[in-house]
């Protein structure tokens, strides 16, 4: 009988009495689990969350979390390989799988680092200067933030089971905020697994985090104003959380990460045999076959002049011939399989809608030979490269969550801005070229529509962490499609979930509260 995963409930273990939804491996589509929440009590969770693992977390200071988090990250990663090998169950190679766990691992002993050089060992962190605003000094003010009585709803996609998890984990930790963690069904038990181990750490109070390993049921429906709703998935599932009375009408916080067409731009000095042409064509490629495809900072538009489709599209041949499909768990495999067989059947449809605006000058979405593996059975799908043929909305409107980006010719640098902008909002975009003039004018253009943008040439490469790296020192997030909210970005990120607020009164008392910008 396979396994039904438990839900972390109010200091116990649950599972559902049902059969659930069976989980397939994403390679061979052999059951690896079930996921359940029928029966669970979502009020006892929140009400835990907010008279127990609340009230913990509180009466640690800024410094004991920190510790806290650098105990739990050490456990974590004294226990990976296990994590590790549950991941190749998603369809992930080992080196994608390193990406999410390691990472998550990492961005773990980030923030605790973080906090332990920039955060008080206090209570309240401070924000600016005093205010004068009596006369005679007598009279002042001081923003402060403090912690939330509530509790941090997040709701994970199935790409980073673990790394999704804990950089929303360790600012909620920071700030005081207790955590209910909601992964992706078909990932599930990746995460299970993580959090099985958080819990037997011991790192961190009872009730500093839950788990719902299922659907979410009413849960929304005991969420308020101090509340934290923290989403990572589509636009569309964004849309109906943001419509939830929960953030509607008693206004709980809500901040969404979604997919976006993110675009990367060829300069018009980066000709065949510079650096950054070189660059470029790494960049597409591996974007597209890390995680095959399914990253949501993927470049999904790949700008370059029109006088250079022919050298990039020669470019990108040259290197996707060397990537091998197939089961990761193969040695010699570079790309392994999508989530699910769903999803390759949605990243196929997407392709189709997007060949009413392109033609296929790379690979075949309908057909692969996987290393290993029955191309039936496993979701795999080979890499597939489309070039725009008109000046249609499909490459600016329709995502294949996949392997497969769009080359868009651009004639003039003066057309940049506008093109970019055509993606609704990105989480990421990337520039290519060694011509300061050049970048400085795409940058001015494109920077209103991204949350982060890539400048790489030939003096930082050798250092650069890539297009769809998300670091924890750095935003990530974007306006428009790509969500609107934020993430990470160091101490930012802690401050998200916690109340700033006004202080007035005499510059004695506004002194005795203590803490630190």
């Amino acid at each position: 009988m396979v396994e039904m995963l438990a839900s972390y409930v109010a200091g116990q273990w649950y599972t559902a009495p049902d059969e659930g939804t069976l989980v397939l491996d994403a390679s061979t589509s052999e059951p690896v689990a079930r996921v359940s929440t029928t029966g669970l009590d979502t009020r006892a969770m929140v009400d835990h969350a907010r008279r127990a693992g609340g009230p913990a977390l509180r009466r640690l200071t800024f410094q004991q979390r920190a510790a806290a988090l650098k105990e739990l990250a050490t456990y974590l990663d004294a226990n990976k390989a296990t994590y590790h090998e549950l991941s190749l169950a998603t369809g992930a190679t080992r080196r994608d799988g390193t990406g999410d766990i390691d990472g998550g691992i990492g961005t773990t002993f980030v923030f605790s680092s973080r906090a332990k050089r920039e955060l008080p060992d206090g209570y309240v962190l401070t924000d600016g200067d005093v205010e004068p605003i009596g006369k005679g000094g007598t009279f002042v003010g001081q923003h402060v933030y403090t912690s939330l009585p509530g509790v941090a709803l997040q709701i994970n996609a199935f790409n980073f089971p673990v790394w999704g998890m804990l950089e929303k984990l360790a600012p909620a930790v920071l700030a005081d905020v207790p955590s209910i963690v909601k992964p992706a069904t078909q990932t599930a038990y990746l995460t299970a697994a993580v959090i099985r181990d958080i819990i037997a750490s011991g790192a961190l109070p009872e009730g500093a985090v839950q788990f719902v390993c299922g659907g979410v049921g009413d849960l929304l429906d005991h969420l308020g104003g101090e509340d934290v709703i923290a989403f990572t998935g589509s636009a569309s599932t964004a849309a109906v959380l943001r419509a939830n009375h929960a953030v509607t009408a008693r206004a709980a916080r809500f901040n969404a990460e979604t997919d976006s067409l993110n675009c990367s731009i060829l300069g018009p000095d980066a000709t065949v045999g510079t650096p950054e042409f070189d660059l470029y064509v790494k960049e597409v490629s591996r974007e597209i076959t890390t995680k095959a495809g399914q990253r949501c900072t993927c470049i999904r538009r790949a700008l370059v002049p029109e006088s250079m489709v022919d050298e990039v599209t020669a470019g990108l041949r040259a290197r996707l011939d060397k990537v091998v499909v197939g089961n990761p768990r193969n040695e010699t495999v570079t790309m392994g399989a999508l989530v699910s067989l769903h999803q390759r059947d949605e990243v196929r449809d997407a392709v189709t809608a997007l060949m009413r605006a392109t033609e296929v000058v790379y690979g075949d979405p309908m057909s692969v030979n996987p290393v290993d593996a029955d191309p039936e059975r496993g979701a795999f799908m080979a890499p597939v490269v489309l070039l725009a043929t008109g000046d249609r909305p499909e490459p600016h409107e329709v995502e294949a969550f996949g392997p497969v980006t769009t080359l868009i010719p651009y004639s003039a640098p003066a057309d940049l801005g506008a093109l970019a902008a055509r993606g609704g909002g990105s989480l990421v975009g990337s520039i290519l070229s060694h011509d300061p003039d050049f970048v400085r004018a795409v940058v001015a253009g494109a920077a209103p529509y991204h949350g982060r943008l890539l400048i790489l040439d030939r003096d930082c490469a050798a250092g650069s962490t890539g297009h769809g790296t998300p670091m924890p020192q750095l935003v990530h997030g974007g306006p428009g499609r790509a969500g609107g909210g934020e993430e990470l970005g160091g101490m930012r990120a802690v401050k998200h979930f916690m109340q700033h607020t006004a202080l007035e009164g005499s510059p004695a008392v506004i002194a005795a509260l203590g803490g630190g910008s």
